[in-house]
């Protein structure tokens, strides 16, 4: 097992909850794959923004513009990562 494909969905989604759960104060129980951050949790540009900014220094990825302005639930800003791992 090479050390990229050691990073599972499950790992990335964990790291989104505790980083959503700890920027809008809110219980890591309430953060599933469906929860859409503005609608659902209140998340301003900032709030997703920083989320952004700690997935691409974890993972190594970039994440333009455009793309982040797509990403609506945390399933969508998990799979974006998952699926730009190197060797996913």
């Amino acid at each position: 097992m090479t050390e990229a494909s050691a990073t599972s969905r499950e790992q990335i989604f964990e790291m989104v909850r505790t980083h959503l759960s700890t920027e809008l104060e809110i219980e890591p129980a309430e953060i599933e794959d469906e929860v859409r951050f503005r609608e659902d949790l209140d998340a301003d540009s900032l709030d997703l923004y920083e989320l952004v900014m700690e997935l691409e220094d974890a993972y190594g990825i970039s994440m333009s513009e455009e793309q982040a302005a797509k990403i609506e639930t945390v399933a969508d800003a998990v799979d974006f990562v998952f699926t730009r791992l190197p060797g996913a």
